[in-house]
């Protein structure tokens, strides 16, 4: 009686021991896209439920978390001695392996708060969008920090791929697909066809060094230090990759380099497009040696599908014009290109026998 009665609890226990479904009862599945610029985090059945910049404020001598996200970014170029704005990513990989765990983490913690009875666990399943020439130290350092920050599972899937499955391309098919996702810290750019990349390329230029650029030009130009913040805003207003119709213009503030006295300054569109040329056209000419090295069938689907733009860049005016004169191929841009990797990251959470297939296309 007693051997029966021992094997009933057993059965009764044992849906209980695979510990991944156990914690998938109580915590959300998601995706994130970790950005140089910014993090976004879709959450399965819910969607994109942040968007915050990758920035965290912290002090310098306790380590202390102060703030984190949008509230972190007012502090660049303003806190104190004692307060550190550090962005813990740079060029698409990690440069600062606590901060990063810190930031995902303060991240889980948000998507599982719940206001029932019973609190979720965050010990999630999380598939994570990464540029595609990252090293194997630089990938297991995502990976790590993922699971530091209290996921249960971490997988990893390249952002060209990312983005062409969140922008709803069929990258299964054998028809080759060209994606260019210009984000932040790097431009990476695919071709795609069977389900797995025939060309590649991850170039460490994109939106930070835009910004180095405009910096650069003004101070050149008119002796006037810009801080970073100043400079990204001036790209997005007032930024551009051809002649505008109606010229802009922004007012920019900086500190004067000869009286070290406050100085404020009217940029033209016309100034900024002339900073930018040089990034632009090193961003193009990767796209031109891509092409020359994709097989021709693939060429031919390319030219009749066009290329797709995704990632924060391709929303600078006139991007796409300049890059379909340089490879004569049209050019288009995703809907809702900011969103394409993390919307990529939450399709394979839902389909996993996606990321199988990919993974096993790869070789890995």
């Amino acid at each position: 009686m007693k051997i029966r009665s021992s094997s009933r609890t057993i059965r009764k226990i044992l849906p209980f021991l695979n510990l991944n479904r156990f914690f998938g009862l109580f915590s959300h599945d998601i995706g994130i896209d970790l950005g140089t610029a910014n993090t976004l985090i879709w959450v399965k059945e819910k969607g994109i439920v942040i968007r915050e910049p990758s920035v965290i404020a912290r002090h310098r001598k306790t380590k202390e978390i102060l703030a984190i996200g949008a509230s972190a970014k007012r502090m660049l170029g303003r806190a104190p001695s004692t307060i550190e704005t550090v962005r813990p990513l740079r060029d698409g990989v990690i440069a600062d392996f606590d901060a990063t765990a810190a930031m995902l983490s303060h991240y889980i913690k948000r998507v599982h708060e719940s206001g029932g009875v019973i609190p979720k666990i965050p010990r999630p399943r999380v598939v994570i969008g990464i540029p595609s020439g990252v090293t194997e130290v630089e990938r297991r350092a995502v990976a790590d920090a993922a699971v530091t920050s209290g996921s249960r599972e971490a997988h990893l899937v390249e952002e060209p791929m990312a983005a062409a499955i969140g922008a709803g391309l069929p990258i299964e098919g054998p028809d080759g697909i060209f994606i260019i996702d210009i984000g932040g810290g790097t431009t990476e750019m695919a071709v795609i066809s069977l389900g797995g990349t025939v060309v590649g390329r991850s170039i460490r230029i994109a939106g930070d060094e835009m910004n180095e650029a405009i910096v650069s030009y003004v101070r050149l130009k008119y002796s006037l230090l810009l801080g970073e913040p100043t400079a990204e805003e001036v790209k997005i207003t007032i930024g551009s990759c051809k002649n505008l119709k109606n010229e802009k213009f922004f007012v920019a503030r900086g500190r004067d380099l000869e009286t070290g006295l406050p100085k404020s300054i009217k940029l033209s569109s016309v100034e900024i497009l002339e900073a930018l040329a040089p990034t632009i056209q090193e961003i193009v000419g990767n796209i031109t040696d891509t092409l020359e090295e994709t097989p021709p069938e693939l060429v031919g689907d390319i030219m009749e599908r066009g290329i797709i733009l995704a990632g924060g860049g391709s929303l600078l005016p006139g991007i796409d014009e300049v890059i379909s004169e340089a490879t004569k191929m049209p050019v288009s841009i995703a809907e809702d290109p900011l969103t394409c990797v993390v919307r990529g990251c939450g399709k394979i959470l839902e389909d996993l026998s996606l990321l199988a297939r990919i993974r096993e296309v790869k070789g890995l």
